[in-house]
């Protein structure tokens, strides 16, 4: 399985900054140390026509230039930094990357990513680019396929991707998240599920089982990006659920089955993750890359029908 990595574009953030860049160069580590058939490719670079696809020239210029005002970076939660775009960059082109490997290879990955409170005209909550939005309309563009569909299992809803394909009726947004978390103010996916605080395995799966099958009911995707967040997890500071290792297992299982069953592709990319142990964030992802290594092998592409 075809993994791309960004995790050496490091931002220079303040100390005590609580976004955990380190768990990315971490899990690719735990990964290179496994036994896992994992092929690593660095992520390329998204060009500026590219980033066009989802969002307005005028925030891409002012991003490339740092010409971001104090309030637009405070938004982001990052400060400007040259390192922060080439990262954001990257970020998106390794979705971009597991797109067209998963058409390939049924299976890849975007060992970060995720980014989807980033909207059309300004980023949010340490997103900068969506690469989801992005690397969905770029297949599109490239007559990979027509159908798109977002499976947004971040804990936080992907408010920035809701936004951009808000009319796009060629791209399905789903997502599954805490009611009462980050973003306070939600955005209409095509499909949003919010979950009380303290939700566990049983009332997650099946909630998640029940939105999959509304999915497939309204919606004949060709392709599935698959944003596989570590912060439903238990031990997440931001989480407020308390999903076990073992739930976000079978979560992972359910989607790539799901997919399976119907020859669609994935792509998976990692989105939030805070863990009160940094550890316990790695080990989420790990193990999402370690089960969707199992469903990787070569498959007929989508066809654009």
């Amino acid at each position: 399985m075809k993994a791309f990595y960004s995790d050496h574009f490091v931002l220079p953030l303040p100390a005590g900054h609580r976004f955990p860049m380190a768990k990315y160069r971490m899990l690719r580590d735990a990964l290179a140390a496994s036994s896992q058939d994992i092929e690593f490719l660095e992520a390329p670079a998204a060009s500026n026509g590219v980033l066009a696809l989802a969002h307005h020239p005028a925030y891409i210029r002012a991003v490339q230039s740092g010409e971001l005002t104090p309030q637009q970076q405070r938004q982001i939660g990052f400060p400007w930094s040259e390192q922060m775009v080439e990262r954001s960059r990257r970020s998106a082109g390794a979705t971009i990357a597991a797109c067209r490997a998963a058409m390939e290879e049924r299976v890849a990955v975007n060992l970060a990513g995720g980014t989807h409170h980033a909207y059309a005209d300004h980023g949010e909550g340490f997103c900068v680019f969506n690469d989801a939005a992005i690397a969905a309309r770029l297949m599109q563009a490239e007559r990979r396929l027509q159908r798109v569909a977002i499976v947004d299992l971040d804990v936080h809803q992907g408010n920035g991707t809701a936004s951009i394909l808000a009319r796009d009726d060629s791209v399905f947004t789903l997502s599954l998240h805490g009611e009462l978390n980050y973003p306070f103010e939600k955005e209409r996916s095509d499909l949003d599920v919010a979950l009380a605080d303290g939700a566990g395995d049983r009332d997650y799966l099946a909630a998640l089982a029940k939105a999959m099958d509304g999915l497939f009911i309204r919606f004949s995707p060709q392709l599935i990006i698959y944003l596989a967040g570590a912060d439903p997890h238990e031990g997440d500071r931001l989480g407020r659920l308390k999903l076990s290792m073992a739930g976000l297992a079978a979560r992972d299982r359910l989607v790539l089955d799901a997919a399976a069953t119907r020859g669609l592709p994935v792509a998976i990319a990692m989105a939030g993750g805070y863990g009160r142990n940094i550890d316990d964030t790695v080990a989420v992802h790990l193990q999402t890359v370690s089960i969707a290594s199992t469903y990787a092998g070569a498959t007929t592409p989508a066809s654009p029908s």
